[in-house]
């Protein structure tokens, strides 16, 4: 659904080339065996594929004469994981499994100038060839999960983050520079006269409702949302966090079966009702009317968000204050708008892992708490929008060292001390199973 997807906030086993293809169970007379594991069999077809893969793609393992063993010990350990470990009460969700798979389908396809030349290369169909990328992500995604529900309480103590340190002191980079940064963003307001005439509709709708019209009914008939409209309005069950702050507001607070007041997001203005509720996750529908987006007021945002920064150099408020106020991104706005990762939830930066508009306007901001003009960017995808930001911290480059890089130090020892009781777990599985490894 359109809607809902603007609303909400968007928000190590096996080897990890590119694509991976189904493995066969039984071999052609053609084709070599190069391993058994167990009752299964790595046909030579299979490595062949993984290795011209990583050499595509990885354009240094060229000349690695250990490539094609390492290819190999990871399919074996592949194999012993999905046959021993316990995976009954493992899922694996398939949409996103599905989308994963179109992507890593994309990227194969790009190499060449045509499906028929792709299946020639390949010997096998683009149907085969599909399914083969999705049995393995699968397989990818199943041991990840077994990985992560063995490992998940690994900690370390402080004696042993000093101890990894130590050992590995000599080997450590430099830590680049790297900077915090805070943002409020705004999408440009709409004309008073285009906000006018949406609340005259909704009010309308508003109307319709209390008189006793079918919610339903009127949200196939009126709603702007070409998704959810067509099912009622129902944007189905979503969590606490993940919507636009007034409209996650506004159905927390309802009772189900309730209909909210007008709730003005950016997107228009919506009429919202509550169906059910799962402890932070709410079932609702929605009706909603959009601004005319074509016209805007560009001048009344940018007065604005210099009237915030003002009010915020003046310590009238704090840049948090005003973001989580004010800001147009749900994500940062949650957190003061303070830009993470949505990868690792980190907030310290390269600067030049920062797009280059906003690497410039961050290489004049010198001090923590500057804060910079208002300005209009333009991103490749989507609405042209204002921004500021706030210099939170910069952090200069340095060699890792427990003084000022603890945190980071002890999710390395984490992650080590993980890896090797992960390699432990793998012997001891290969205990249970023989292997058999033919000439390469």
């Amino acid at each position: 659904m359109i809607v809902k997807k603007l609303l909400l906030a968007a928000a190590a086993a096996g080897v990890i080339w590119t694509t991976f293809f189904p493995c066969v169970l039984h071999a052609e007379s053609s084709d070599g065996i190069v391993a058994v594991v167990g009752n299964e069999l790595i046909l030579k077809s299979e490595l062949d594929e993984r290795e011209l893969m990583a050499r595509l793609q990885y354009p240094e393992t060229r000349n690695d004469p250990q490539l094609r063993n390492l290819l190999l010990q990871g399919m074996i350990d592949q194999k012993i994981i999905l046959t021993k470990a316990k995976i009954d009460s493992v899922t694996v969700d398939d949409s996103a499994l599905d989308g994963m798979t179109k992507e890593r389908f994309a990227a194969i396809r790009s190499r060449f100038a045509s499906n028929q030349e792709m299946e020639a290369r390949f010997g096998k169909s683009v149907g085969r060839i599909t399914q083969g990328i999705r049995d393995e992500l699968r397989n990818q995604q199943l041991i990840e999960i077994l990985r992560r529900k063995k490992l998940k309480d690994v900690a370390v103590s402080y004696e042993e983050t000093i101890a990894f340190y130590d050992s590995i002191k000599d080997r450590l980079p430099d830590v680049p520079e790297g900077v915090s940064v805070s943002q409020i963003i705004m999408y440009p307001m709409v004309s008073e006269s285009a906000r006018d005439e949406a609340l005259v509709k909704i009010r309308d709708i508003q109307k319709k409702l209390q008189t006793g019209e079918d919610f339903a009914a009127l949200a196939r008939q009126y709603s702007s949302d070409p998704g959810s409209g067509s099912l009622g309005g129902d944007l189905g069950f979503v969590q606490k966090g993940e919507l636009i702050q007034s409209f996650e507001d506004a159905a927390f607070a309802l009772k189900p079966g309730q209909i909210s007041d007008v709730v003005e997001t950016r997107f228009g203005f919506h009429l919202i009702q509550l169906l059910d509720r799962e402890n932070n996750s709410v079932h609702v529908r929605h009706i909603l009317v959009t601004f005319d987006r074509g016209r805007q007021d560009a001048s009344k945002t940018l007065e604005l968000l210099l009237s915030i920064r003002n009010d915020v150099l003046a310590a009238k408020a704090t840049f948090a204050e005003m973001a989580r106020k004010y800001s147009d991104d749900p994500l940062s706005a949650r957190v003061g708008g303070v830009i993470q990762s949505s990868s690792s939830g980190k907030s310290v930066f390269a600067p030049a892992s920062l797009r280059p508009e906003l690497q410039k306007i961050i290489s004049g901001l010198k001090k923590p708490g500057e804060i910079s003009m208002p300005t209009r960017v333009d991103p490749p995808k989507g609405e042209p929008f204002y921004a500021m930001f706030q210099l939170n911290e910069r952090v200069a480059s340095h060699r890792l060292s427990p003084e000022q890089d603890f945190s980071r130090l002890e999710e390395l020892a984490i992650e080590n001390k993980r890896q090797q009781l992960y390699n432990a777990w793998i012997q001891e599985l290969k205990k249970e199973v023989v292997v058999r490894i033919s000439d390469i």
